[in-house]
């Protein structure tokens, strides 16, 4: 028997896609234990944007999300989405720092950390996965699928090669643009179990409207382990509907062993979150469609989103066509990352300037600039050296690990936030990826604890907790 196992999504990666990571603890708490008891082989819960959107949108502590699933969900696995040495953030970080958060994810309750870089360069993982090996967490080393000049199925087997020898516990081939075609699962499930001994999962958008078809294929040819999420947010921009997959495998020798009675207990619950969605229009019913341009213009759901955002403010939406053209150029020109967070905002951004400015790299992002330099690490394809020196000017390369030319920085980021807005050792870390939104979220949290009236900085017991 090949029984396929399931990671469920639909707390971290379902609601991401669909309504901005914005569902909140206490909409998830009433269903934990009956997700609990479905048998899923890991649910998903952590990381990715839900640090960045408890903080500055939702006034909850990440660590306390997690700690409370902890305790709601004992016998499940819990997983988190890591970007290698940028954490949750949107920079490199210091060794310390990776390190130290490491360790808390894992004493806090993450049993599997899927851990990525947006470039595939492995020198950027090394640090998070020896972190998690050494906490005896499960190391997921994941590849950002791609398609494109040596984007074959020998890159990612080589690719694939490296991560087992670097300690990889199994390995995800990450499709965060729904790119994947079912023969190309299947062809690529194929090679990794003939190379490797680790197991593979499988994790792809339905975006395009492939992941369904690519999932039975992958598992027919050997997939380990696949990512769905509950049909209320399935679909779209999201991943294939876990009850739906349990269906089509039932009675087969892949069969999940699931039970879809406990499935719909969970699928009630969000069903009538969804309804809650789409009535606060926190849900756009046009994420839960089919978009095939995804194929053409390789563009992730949230980043077209932004690209749409930003054209917007620039009064430029009639554009949106024009840069979604553009967009294969700037990633061209940038030695062909994976657009996935960061670069995918980064080569998106740069695309809108190009297209508003009406001439090319007339004026660069900081960012765009960084990835052009090296400081995020080494793209698939080496840069045109003529075109960085367009871009850089005289400015040093960087050829090395990024991250060794960052001096720890853990105790000085310790200092940076005033003592009494410390409640915990983990909230350095909170400050360390996201500043000052991090020490805004203090400041209310210590309001809401002492009664403070931050208008007057008095106490004040009839100020309402946050």
């Amino acid at each position: 028997m090949a029984q396929i196992k399931i990671t469920e999504t639909i707390l971290r990666d379902g609601h991401q896609s669909l309504i901005a990571t914005r569902m909140r603890l206490d909409e998830m708490l009433p269903i934990l234990s009956a997700m609990n008891d479905v048998g899923f082989y890991s649910a998903e819960v952590w990381g990715g944007a839900t640090f960045d959107s408890c903080l500055r949108f939702l006034d909850e502590d990440p660590w306390d999300r997690l700690r409370i699933i902890r305790k709601e969900m004992p016998d499940t696995k819990l997983q988190m989405l890591f970007r290698g040495q940028n954490m949750l953030g949107y920079r490199h970080y210091a060794d310390d720092v990776v390190e130290y958060f490491v360790q808390k994810s894992v004493a806090n309750g993450i049993d599997i950390l899927r851990i990525f870089d947006a470039l595939n360069d492995i020198r950027n993982l090394e640090t998070s996965i020896n972190a998690a090996k050494k906490e005896g967490a499960h190391v997921q080393a994941a590849m950002s699928y791609t398609t494109g000049p040596v984007f074959d199925t020998e890159y990612y087997v080589n690719y694939a090669k490296a991560l087992e020898n670097a300690g990889a516990d199994s390995i995800c081939i990450k499709d965060m643009a729904a790119l994947i075609t079912p023969y190309a699962a299947y062809d690529l499930v194929k090679a990794l179990k003939e190379t490797v001994k680790v197991p593979i999962q499988l994790h792809t958008h339905y975006t395009s409207g492939l992941a369904s078809m690519a999932a039975l294929k992958a598992i027919e040819a050997g997939v380990d382990v696949i990512d769905t999420a509950l049909s209320p947010l399935a679909l779209g921009t999201s991943h294939p509907a876990t009850e739906s997959m349990v269906a089509a495998l039932a009675g087969t020798e892949y069969d999940t062993g699931l039970d879809l009675e406990k499935l719909n207990v969970c699928r009630e619950h969000f069903a009538a979150l969804r309804e809650k969605y789409l009535k606060d229009e926190l849900l756009n019913p046009k994420m839960l469609g089919v978009d095939a341009n995804a194929l053409l213009y390789q563009v992730p759901g949230g980043m077209l989103s932004n690209l749409v955002s930003q054209l917007k403010q620039a009064g430029k939406e009639d554009c949106l066509e024009e840069v979604l053209r553009e967009v294969p150029n700037v990633r061209k020109d940038a030695g062909y990352p994976p657009l996935v967070t960061p670069t995918s905002q980064i080569v998106g951004t740069q695309a809108v300037y190009n297209v508003i400015m009406g001439e090319r790299y007339k004026m660069v992002t900081k960012e765009f600039k960084g990835i052009v330099r090296g400081e995020y690490g080494r793209t698939p394809i080496p840069i045109d050296p003529e075109f960085r020196k367009k871009i850089i000017g005289d400015e040093d390369f960087i050829d090395c690990r990024p991250a060794d030319l960052i001096a720890p920085e853990l105790e000085k980021l310790k200092e940076e936030v005033p003592k009494e807005l410390y409640e915990q050792e983990e909230d350095v870390l909170s400050y360390a990826q996201f500043g000052q939104v991090a020490k805004n979220f203090f400041e209310k949290r210590r309001a809401a604890k002492y009664g403070i009236d931050q208008r007057h900085g008095g106490i004040d017991s009839k100020v309402q907790p946050f």
